[in-house]
């Protein structure tokens, strides 16, 4: 079902001082992440993980955000969305605009004969360049806000009020479709009719697929834009794309094993019936065992016991299954980052794709 895992060297991972937190795409990651992260934002120029200022300081913005302070006491997921644009208090920040700039820097100017546009570029990386960063944060973010819209019939008394609920939903549908509308008026700015963040191809398996086209396609694409933007070959573009698609897959796959690594049987746990150890599992045991496993993990109160299925999973081959995959793609965002010249955002970018492979 799933391609064989790739052996490396253990990665060494190349760090200053630890400066704060981040987690790559907003998920718990291993700690070292801080560090590869700060020296990151330092190799850049600054930290990346940001809104467009533009955007969220304009008029039409404003008015948004007014309105969604009306949802302030009510428990619709758009006002936690809008608190974390502003302050985080896990500080998970995206990270896609920096990966977008380190791979840019790290692949330098073009090779094109007197590339007119070398002079323009500040810190090794082209103006058009920190633009599709930018970009890429914003189309993020307005996924976020999109995927925050509540199933009104799913609703119960203890959700809140329908009113409050149908409101949030407005506003969410609003919020992100402008968000989405200035980032489609950037990407018109960058002159390049070819340029398609959110048009993935389609990848070999059932849980690649899906998650790629939820998670993935998005840096993989960006990763490639920023490779056409400043005229490289199809090769460089290429092994970008790969590159932000293996990163993609490699920490989804991270983040959704954290219940399974950290957690001990007993120990109070939850995590989703989507995460890939739990997918894989029920592979493995066939739909007959897993509904008996469901009903033996019920309690009195026919809640699910998630400590129960817990053990049920890491009894079986899908936690290791999981864990394989995740040093695959690992190893494979490893492989496709070794043509880029040797630098510090290529080091960095080596740093990122090994933080992955840590549990």
């Amino acid at each position: 079902m799933f391609a064989p895992v790739w052996t490396r060297l253990p990665c060494t991972v190349r760090s200053s001082s630890v400066r704060r937190t981040i987690s790559l795409f907003s998920s718990p990651v291993p700690s070292n992440w801080s560090k590869v992260v700060s020296d990151a934002e330092k190799i850049v120029g600054y930290p990346t993980s940001f809104m467009s200022l533009r955007c969220l300081l304009s008029d039409e913005f404003s008015n948004v955000a007014m309105h969604v302070k009306k949802l302030v006491g009510s428990q619709h997921p758009l006002l936690n969305t809008a608190r974390g644009f502003v302050y985080d208090s896990r500080n998970n920040l995206q990270m896609r605009g920096l990966v977008v700039l380190l791979l840019s820097k790290a692949a330098g100017p073009s090779h094109a004969s007197a590339d007119p546009l070398a002079q323009d570029m500040v810190g090794g990386i082209y103006p058009s360049q920190r633009n599709l960063a930018e970009i890429t944060e914003l189309i993020h973010t307005a996924f976020l806000v999109h995927r925050g819209v509540v199933n009104l019939k799913e609703l119960t008394a203890s959700d809140g009020l329908l009113k409050d609920m149908e409101f949030g939903n407005k506003m969410a549908v609003l919020s992100g479709d402008f968000l989405l509308a200035n980032a489609c008026t950037g990407l018109a700015q960058l002159n390049n009719t070819k340029e398609d963040l959110v048009s993935p191809e389609v990848d070999t398996t059932a849980w690649e697929e899906q998650t790629f086209l939820s998670h993935g396609a998005l840096l993989a694409k960006s990763c490639q834009a920023a490779m056409e933007l400043a005229q490289h070959d199809n090769k460089s573009q290429r092994l970008a794309y790969m590159y932000g698609k293996h990163l993609s897959l490699g920490h989804r796959l991270n983040s959704d094993l954290q219940p399974f690594m950290k957690s001990n049987v007993g120990e109070q746990v939850s995590f989703s019936f989507s995460a890939a150890p739990v997918v894989f599992h029920r592979h493995v045991v066939g739909p007959e065992r897993w509904q008996q496993q469901l009903r033996q993990a019920k309690t009195m109160r026919n809640q699910l016991d998630y400590s129960e299925l817990l053990a049920a999973v890491k009894s079986e081959k899908g936690l290791s299954t999981a864990i394989n995959l995740c040093r695959y793609h690992g190893n494979r965002a490893l492989e496709a980052i070794q043509a880029f010249p040797s630098s510090e955002a290529q080091s960095a970018l080596e740093n990122i794709a090994c933080a992955i492979t840590k549990f």
